[in-house]
This record gives structure tokens, C-alpha cells and sequence, in this order.
């Protein structure tokens, strides 16, 4: 199963959050603060890594920031009810998922079964989703390059960096150049049936997702917005 890090300053929601996860076969690995645990992740890369918002010597966000400057492994982030900033900030910075305290520990484990899911390699055992990437040409659609089988994402041949939900996004416009695709069409496409996103989660990923091209390319414009519709992609 999956090595998971789990950072978050309380110990009982720490213990409770590892008790379930382990009890479903996951190894975990937990800091109390956000400093100790950006250490951990860089040193030791996880399969997934769980992160509480308010922590000492680093908030989770912080630590958010500076892990997608060198790692795309996917991010759940902890958050507490009331504070909505969290999740739009999370996901502009590169979150998977994020979930609300308090939560069922049933939430929990589908929450990280599905995110462990879409981050699957196409290599790992042969569920019908790696087979259909193991499967999959590589997409040309103008300057865009996507390789589903080894996650790959080229601009101009240039490598560009997406995660899990972004790489899923980009490859749903880029299958239908020119078609319009609706917020609930890309949710279908990025996130299991069981989770459910709301349509600033696409906006912020598409955001995210145009700001990385344009690190690439500062004219990129290839992801088109259609105001109360939806995007689409269109060859460059």
C-alpha cells in the first residue's frame, strides 16, 4: 500500500488520522509542525502527504509553496470549516484535495483512495485505469506534447511539471481540440465519482495549470476560458 506523511501539531487528530490509515494498510509517517515536516518530505518522498493549515513554525500552506517548487507528490490539505481562503489557496498552490475538520474517518480513506488512484503509474498493478494509460498514444495536439503512460507534458519540447488532477485536466481538452468541456465534464474526467469538487476546484487548477505553461512560454493561451460554459484547448 501507499507511504503516506501526515503533518498536523495535534496529536489526537494525528493518532486518529495514522490508526485508520495503518489499519487499511498504509505506512505512515507523522510530524508535529510544518518546519520538521517539509524536512521529511524532501528527504523521504511519500506517496501522498497529508497537511493541517494552522501548525507552528510553518503553516501548512507555506509548506505547500515550497514543496511544489521541487515535488508534484499529491497534497491532501486539512481545513477547518469556516475558512473557504484555505481551500482556494490550496488549490492555487498546487493541492489535490482538501478536507473539511471534522471529518469521518470513512471520508478520510475515500478521500485518499481516490487521490492515491488518479496518481497510480501506469506500471503498478493492472487496474483497468493503468491499462487504459499503459494503452494510451502520446497526444500531439500543436506545440502540446502528453504522454499518459509516463506522465509526461512537453511545451515546445520543453518539459512542463503538472500533477495528477492538472495532467488529467489538460489531457481531457487536449483529446477534443476545439470542443467546448464544461466544469462538471473535467470534474468527470479529473476525480472519482465519490469525491465532490465544486467549480472554483477546475478554476483554480486551470489557473495553476496556465501559469506553468507560461513559465515555459509567456505568450501560452492555449486553454481558453468560455465564460459560463466552460474551456477549451485549441492548437497553437
Amino acid at each position: 500500500m501507499a507511504k503516506i506523511t501526515l503533518v498536523d501539531d495535534d496529536e489526537n487528530i494525528v493518532a486518529s488520522i495514522s490508526l485508520a490509515l495503518e489499519s487499511h494498510g498504509h505506512k505512515v509517517k507523522a510530524y508535529h509542525d510544518g518546519a520538521s515536516g517539509l524536512a521529511g518530505l524532501e528527504s523521504d518522498p511519500p506517496d501522498l502527504a497529508i497537511l493541517d493549515v494552522k501548525m507552528p513554525r510553518m503553516d501548512g500552506m507555506e509548506v505547500l509553496r515550497r514543496l511544489r517548487q521541487t515535488s508534484e507528490v499529491p497534497v491532501i490539505i486539512l481545513t477547518s470549516k469556516d475558512d473557504e481562503i484555505d481551500e482556494i489557496l490550496g488549490f492555487n498552490l498546487g493541492a489535490d484535495d482538501y478536507i473539511h475538520k471534522p471529518f469521518s474517518q470513512r471520508l478520510l480513506i475515500e478521500r485518499v483512495k481516490a487521490v492515491l488512484r488518479r496518481a497510480e503509474p501506469s506500471d503498478s498493478e493492472p487496474t483497468a485505469a493503468n491499462a487504459a494509460a499503459a494503452g494510451a498514444k502520446a497526444i500531439k495536439r500543436g506545440r502540446l506534447t502528453l504522454d499518459p503512460a509516463r506522465h509526461d507534458c512537453l511545451w515546445d519540447e520543453k518539459p512542463v511539471k503538472l500533477t495528477v488532477t492538472e495532467f488529467l485536466l489538460l489531457q481531457s481538452l487536449a483529446q477534443r481540440p476545439g470542443f467546448v468541456k464544461s466544469r462538471d465534464n473535467l470534474m468527470d474526467a479529473a476525480y472519482d465519482d465519490q469525491v465532490y469538487v465544486d467549480d472554483r476546484t477546475i478554476d483554480s487548477h486551470i489557473k495553476r495549470m496556465r501559469r506553468k505553461f507560461r513559465q515555459v512560454d509567456p505568450e501560452f493561451d492555449a486553454i481558453e476560458t468560455l465564460y459560463g460554459v466552460g474551456y477549451r484547448y485549441r492548437e497553437a
